[in-house]
């Protein structure tokens, strides 16, 4: 009978110390969901609008103004303008996946409101050009991501996927033009900073 209870007792503190450890290492992970369309889109657009967002915030505003001369830039935007024109491209992509009507001054041109001018005044603009194609980009589906669109903005855009994808490359593109601008004044991009070096100094 001892042994019966000897060999009870064991079993029971091996029971209590396997739980233990389980509990010291914790639950198993949750597994992420799997991505969808929508997510990826998302994710673009997110990287996209933090290096540009990022980009405009750092430039300062006396230099807003500011488009290259050394080279051929004859007629290109400033600095400002690159900025408006990004967002106002977006606001136009976007709102046709919305619905809506073509927004304030594309009629005149691509570099939006001219009542938009201050520096605050812009990143406010820009920031809620992206948040306007976040909101675009929750609508779209499985189900609808590569519907043929009844009203393309642009005839080789006709899908909701193909205008969220291409307004990411597209505000990259400018982006691209913005850095030049940012380094021929001295203001290193902070998606560069603290980086190393892209083409290091050879070894002696």
């Amino acid at each position: 009978m001892k042994r019966f209870w000897g060999m009870v007792i064991l079993i029971l503190a091996g029971l209590i110390a396997g739980t233990g450890a389980m509990a010291q290492q914790g639950a198993p992970a949750a597994q992420k969901p799997a991505p969808t369309i929508t997510s990826m889109l998302q994710t673009q657009l997110t990287i996209v609008e933090t290096e540009m967002v990022g980009a405009v915030n750092a430039m300062p505003e006396d230099k807003y103004s500011f488009a290259p001369t050394n080279g051929n830039f004859i007629g290109v935007r400033t600095f400002s303008q690159e900025a408006k024109h990004v967002a106002t491209i977006n606001n136009l992509f976007f709102g046709s996946l919305l619905g809506e009507p073509t927004p304030p001054g594309i009629n005149e041109g691509t570099n939006g409101p001219d009542d938009i001018q201050t520096k605050a005044q812009i990143i406010q603009y820009l920031k809620d050009s992206f948040a306007h194609g976040h909101k675009a980009i929750a609508t779209i589906n499985g189900d609808n991501a590569f519907t043929v669109l009844d009203h393309p903005v642009l005839s080789f855009l006709n899908t909701r996927a193909g205008v969220a994808s291409f307004a990411a490359v597209h505000a990259m593109d400018h982006y691209g033009q913005m850095v030049e601008y940012l380094r021929d004044n001295g203001v290193v991009p902070p998606a560069s900073a603290n980086q190393p070096p892209a083409n290091p100094p050879a070894k002696k």
